[in-house]
């Protein structure tokens, strides 16, 4: 069976999502890339997926590439690819990142405070909690539209049994929901916890997570839900 070849959606005005097939573990978990569009015209490209020339080709077509971001310690591996592609702009990855992939030149760490490159179109967090990932949570202004990476899986639908039986395994099939995996990953749940009712305070409907099905309306209410289990705020 071949691959699809991952193409861009046009999700709203000003922000765009790839869909890229990727197999961890045996498991077809796929992943996202997500793209907004900077008030000069630039493009802020979150996750870099697999890139191909079509690919590319269709990115230019939209603006110039300014920023390339790494939103954890887990989604970096094609970021050098499209940094190749797209030489002029810049990379910017969580605390870690630069240690962790030294032949990566990382331009700017991600912190709370949104650089100026993308201050007014998006905000940002760190997740507290979680030094093993270190996840960047944004939340995309223009569209409401929080941003996720690994904090939150939500597959749906898939034609592999064993990724069933896995995500089930899990705990994240057919959920909203951080999996067992992840959970191994927190080290401070009081500090995680701060940081949700952190970004429950954002003005989101629609959540986009790397893996799984984006999650167009509820978002606030899925999020509570989801970390129902560390005591966050109700709704």
């Amino acid at each position: 069976m071949h691959a699809t070849p991952p193409r861009l959606s046009e999700l709203a005005e000003g922000l765009w999502t790839v869909e890229h097939e990727l197999r961890l573990a045996g498991l077809a978990l796929g992943t996202r890339t997500t793209i907004a569009r900077l008030p000069d015209g630039g493009l802020w490209v979150h996750s870099p997926g697999p890139l191909d020339a079509a690919l590319a080709d269709d990115v230019r077509g939209l603006g110039p590439v300014r920023c390339l971001v790494a939103p954890n310690l887990f989604h970096h591996l094609y970021v050098g690819d499209w940094r190749g592609a797209f030489p002029e702009a810049l990379v910017y990855g969580v605390a870690g990142l630069a240690a962790k992939r030294r032949d990566l030149r990382i331009d700017e760490t991600l912190g709370d405070a949104p650089p100026a490159a993308w201050r007014g179109t998006l905000e940002q967090l760190r997740m507290g909690g979680l030094p093993k990932v270190e996840e960047v949570a944004f939340l995309h202004v223009p569209s409401r539209t929080l941003v996720l990476s690994d904090l939150c899986f939500n597959i749906q639908h898939s034609d592999s049994p064993w990724t069933r039986i896995g995500l089930r395994l899990t705990g994240a099939w057919r959920r909203f929901t951080p999996s067992r995996l992840f959970k191994t990953f927190v080290k401070d749940p009081k500090a995680l916890r701060a940081s949700v009712d952190h970004v429950l305070e954002w003005d989101f409907d629609r959540v986009l997570v790397a893996h799984g099905e984006v999650l167009e309306h509820g978002g606030p209410q899925a999020l509570r839900e989801a970390f129902r289990w560390l005591g966050v705020s109700g709704g």
